[in-house]
């Protein structure tokens, strides 16, 4: 079980250096010049060789990229002299010195995602420990919704296996599947939060989070997360419908199914007892995806809820070219899901005990 987890984890370590790599050229080399698009259409030389040597812009790809690694990296090198801490980085971060090498130190940190370019001041991982809670909370809710409805129609589809109720089931989730997310997202946001708003007293846009009238309290605005959370999940729901419903109706011929039956437990004993854990499988595995990828496909339902997560904070940084942000939120977002992955792994192997972890 231990060399299990730890060969996922150092394929895991590979991965995140690829992105990484891959996140580091694409945002960095590819744009053109951060410094002219931080200064907009003000090119004064002498801001923007202030500019390049804050952001070590001025020195070449190679050497950014090191820097780039040595800043993400828990264990880094940073120069010193004496015993004065006098990297670039120095007062950006909080650290623990382990021991010297040279004139350069080894040290214990935080991985440090740097500082956003417009909002002046802010880490790019406070931006992001602000931001992804709200968009955690609405994957959560989405993908509960999707798992707990998608897998009581799933049971009862394969039940009423080519009947009427099958089919409708069955067109529902196709439905769902085929219509994208950003149409669902304007189209519940206009018919429920403005033409049946009297009726369902639910917001066109919101967040979690709302500030009262005179600015002195904070509230928790739990219906707006209503909206977002059913546009979210209606894609996974229809997945997880499909899926149970053909794992249901594989599992039904196995050999110790039969058995059951023959002991004379009735159908919902069977189901729940026996056919359900094995059915969960292949949707546990659909799921781990769904779950990860929202995460990153709730940026246009964010943006059209107004609701304050991390999808909606990645395309205002790409409206204003904010390069740290849009970089570390895809790199917080692919190490969630390679961790998420990893989890589902362990997960499969526990509910399928024909698995063997070595």
């Amino acid at each position: 079980m231990i060399a299990y987890i730890l060969n996922k984890l150092f394929y895991a370590l590979l991965t995140l250096f690829g992105v990484v790599t891959v996140v580091f050229l694409l945002f960095t080399v590819l744009p053109g010049d951060p410094a002219r698009m931080m200064l907009d259409q003000n090119e004064d030389p002498e801001q923007l060789a202030i500019i390049k040597h804050k952001y070590g812009f001025d020195k070449p790809v190679f050497t950014q990229y090191a820097y780039y690694l040595n800043d993400l990296s828990p264990l880094s090198l940073h120069k010193t002299e004496g015993k004065n801490y006098t990297s670039l980085a120095s007062g950006k971060y909080r650290y623990a010195r382990l021991f010297d090498i040279g004139s350069y130190s080894l040290v214990l940190k935080k991985p440090y995602l740097r500082e956003s370019f417009q909002k002046t001041g802010k880490t790019v991982a406070e931006v992001i420990g602000e931001t992804l809670p709200n968009t955690i909370v609405l994957a959560v809710s989405a993908i509960s919704l999707a798992m707990l409805l998608g897998i009581f129609l799933g049971v009862v589809s394969a039940n009423a296996r080519d009947t009427w109720l099958d089919k409708a089931i069955q067109v529902v989730s196709t439905l769902g599947m085929s219509v994208p997310s950003f149409f669902s997202a304007i189209l519940f946001a206009w018919f429920f939060g403005y033409v049946l708003h009297n009726y369902t007293q639910l917001n066109m846009t919101g967040s979690l989070y709302a500030m009262d009238d005179f600015g002195e309290a904070i509230t928790i605005q739990w219906k707006n997360i209503i909206l977002p959370a059913i546009v979210l999940g209606i894609r996974p729901l229809a997945v997880v419908i499909q899926l149970m419903r053909n794992s249901i109706l594989e599992v039904y011929n196995q050999e110790y199914i039969r058995t059951a039956q023959a002991k004379g437990l009735n159908k919902t004993q069977i189901v729940w007892r026996h056919a359900l854990k094995n059915a969960l499988n292949p949707v546990i595995t659909a799921v781990s995806g769904w779950f990860a990828s929202m995460l990153a496909g709730a940026v246009f339902v964010e943006y059209i809820f107004g609701w304050n997560g991390l999808g909606k904070e990645i395309v205002d940084a790409l409206n204003t070219l904010d390069l740290p942000i849009i970089m570390g939120s895809v790199l917080i977002i692919a190490t969630m899901f390679i961790l998420i992955n990893i989890l589902v792994d362990i997960i499969y192997g526990v509910l399928d005990p024909k698995v063997r972890i070595r």
